[in-house]
């Protein structure tokens, strides 16, 4: 049986990329920021334009799903080969980002979080995320392991010490909503 090529695989992701970038379009996400700019990194969380630019405080969070997809699918499908485990990572994360930008989950995050403005991501922001989390999976699959789950602590508690929130507080506020951790990210 004859394997894709490495070029066929990249090709495939790309179009990976391309189908998710053309969903989330089709169910009426903004291309870029309303605001009319793209920016490489915007830094202010509670803003009409967080998850609107290439980068943001969540970016992280993205990079350490693709550490945790390279750790699970190399203990379950390492036979594989590490560019059909990319895509498959691939199709996770761009699943997220659709479901993510659906009315439910927004909505979800809006009663859940201290989200109140948010509003769902722009396309550019949910292709930078798919980005990011192949970022995330090319560090696992070159750092030890010791050094990817470093990299995960740095990224959670750096961003929760600068802005309240990451992938943690973020999964547990959205499944399990605490009172006591919204009034701690609020401020309080």
């Amino acid at each position: 049986m004859n394997r894709p090529s490495r070029g066929a695989w990249v090709a495939i992701l790309i179009g990976m990329v391309a189908v998710t970038a053309a969903i989330l379009l089709w169910m009426g996400r903004v291309p870029i920021c309303t605001c009319g700019t793209v920016k490489l990194w915007h830094g202010v969380v509670v803003s009409s334009e967080n998850s609107q630019h290439i980068t943001d405080w969540y970016t992280p969070s993205h990079i350490i799903h693709g550490i945790l997809f390279y750790g699970a699918l190399h203990l379950v499908a390492r036979r594989l080969g590490l560019l059909p485990r990319l895509a498959i990572a691939t199709i996770v994360e761009a699943a997220w980002e659709i479901a993510e930008n659906t009315n439910a989950v927004i909505n979800r995050y809006r009663e859940a979080t201290i989200a109140l403005d948010y509003f769902g991501d722009s396309v550019l922001n949910s292709v930078s995320d798919i980005l990011a989390m192949w970022l995330g999976f090319w560090l696992a699959a070159r750092l030890p392991v010791w050094a990817s789950v470093a990299l995960v602590l740095v990224f959670e508690i750096g961003v929760a010490w600068m802005i309240r929130d990451n992938l943690t507080l973020n999964v547990l506020m959205l499944l399990w909503p605490l009172d006591a951790v919204k009034a701690w990210q609020a401020g309080g």
